[in-house]
C-alpha cells in the first residue's frame, strides 16, 4: 500500500487533529484538515505551526472550512472533543466517506453515532496530547510502550478497514492497538477522566489542597471502576481491576505526584481548563445515565 493513494480528513484542527495531520503529512499522506474561524485562518496564512526543541517551525497543509458530501475520504478523523462530537458526525451525515474514526471518549456506547453515521463508524482514541498556544502547537507523546491510539470494530471484528488503518499508523510511525472491547476501553478511559479532570477543576490543584483534590481523584475512581464492573463491563486496561484493591493512600501519594507536575500546571491554564472541564461534565452526565440503564 503506497501512502500516497490515502486520502485523510482530519475534522478538528485542535491539539490532537494537528498532531495527527503533522504525522500522516510527513508520511506522505494526501491530509486536509477541517477547520473553522480564527485556526482556519491561522492555518492558511501560516501554516501548522508546530514548537520543536525550542524553536517554532511551520509546515503547508491543505485547510477546508466545508465540506461537499461528494468530497470522498479513505478515513475522516473525528477530533474533537466528547461533548462537540455529535454535533460533529451530524455535519458528517450526508458525506459519502466509507470510515468515519472518532477519536475522542465516549461513556454511554456507540448506539446514538451509530444512529448518526450508521456502521461507517470505528471508535479509536489518540495516544498522545499538548496544548495549543498563540497558534502554536507543542504536542506532548508519552512513551510508546504506555500509550497508543488505540482502534477497533464495535462488535470486536478484526476487519480489512482495521488492518488497512493499522497500516496507516505503521506508514506514519504512529503506535497503536487494534482493540477488541473499544466500549469497555473508553468508558474505563472515561472513568479515569473523570476522576483525574474532574477532581482537578473542582479543586483548582491549589497548592494547600493537593492532598484534599488527590483524595478525591482516589475516591472517585475507585468508586466509578466498581460501579462499571458491576454494571458488567470488562476494566480496561485490566490492570486497572486492582486498583479498587489497593489502599488509599498509595493512590493518595501517586496522585500527588501527578498534581504537581508541570503538565498539570499547564492543564490548569483557563482555555484549556474550561474546555476540558465541559467535556469532564458531560462524560460524567452520561456514565451516569449508562449505569442507570444497565442497572434499571
Amino acid at each position: 500500500m503506497s501512502a500516497k493513494q490515502e486520502r485523510i480528513l482530519i475534522f478538528g484542527a485542535g491539539v490532537i487533529g494537528s498532531i495527527y495531520a503533522m504525522k500522516l503529512m510527513e508520511a506522505g499522506f494526501d491530509v486536509s484538515l477541517f477547520a473553522r474561524s480564527d485556526r482556519f485562518r491561522s492555518l492558511q496564512e501560516k501554516g501548522l505551526q508546530y514548537h520543536d526543541k525550542g524553536t517554532v517551525r511551520s509546515i503547508p497543509v491543505k485547510v477546508i472550512d466545508t465540506l461537499e458530501n461528494d468530497d470522498v475520504y479513505d478515513y475522516i478523523f473525528v477530533t474533537v472533543r466528547y461533548d462537540r462530537a455529535e454535533s460533529a458526525l451530524l455535519a458528517l451525515k450526508d458525506n459519502q466517506s466509507p470510515n468515519i474514526v472518532t477519536m475522542t471518549n465516549s461513556s454511554i456506547g456507540f448506539s446514538s453515532w451509530r444512529g448518526i453515521v450508521g456502521d461507517r463508524l470505528l471508535p479509536a482514541f489518540p495516544g498522545f496530547g499538548g496544548q495549543i498556544k498563540d497558534g502554536v502547537l507543542y504536542a506532548r507523546f508519552m512513551p510508546k510502550f504506555l500509550v497508543a491510539t488505540s482502534f477497533g470494530e464495535v462488535n470486536g471484528a478484526v476487519t480489512q478497514r482495521v488492518l488497512k488503518l493499522a497500516q496507516v499508523f505503521q506508514a506514519a510511525k504512529l503506535p497503536y492497538v487494534i482493540k477488541k472491547e473499544m466500549q469497555a476501553f473508553l468508558i474505563t478511559h472515561s472513568v479515569s477522566d473523570i476522576a483525574l479532570l474532574g477532581s482537578l477543576y473542582g479543586g483548582n490543584a491549589d497548592p494547600a489542597r493537593t492532598r484534599k483534590t488527590a483524595r478525591q481523584i482516589t475516591v472517585t475512581l475507585k468508586a466509578y471502576l466498581r460501579k462499571i464492573k458491576q454494571a458488567g463491563v470488562a476494566v480496561d486496561p485490566p490492570l486497572f481491576t486492582i486498583v479498587p484493591k489497593l489502599p488509599s493512600f498509595i493512590l493518595d501519594v501517586l496522585f500527588i505526584a501527578w498534581l504537581r507536575t508541570k503538565m498539570v500546571k499547564d492543564m490548569l491554564l483557563p482555555d484549556y481548563a474550561n474546555a476540558a472541564n465541559q467535556e469532564v461534565v458531560q462524560l460524567e452526565k452520561d456514565l451516569t445515565k449508562f449505569l442507570s440503564m444497565q442497572n434499571g
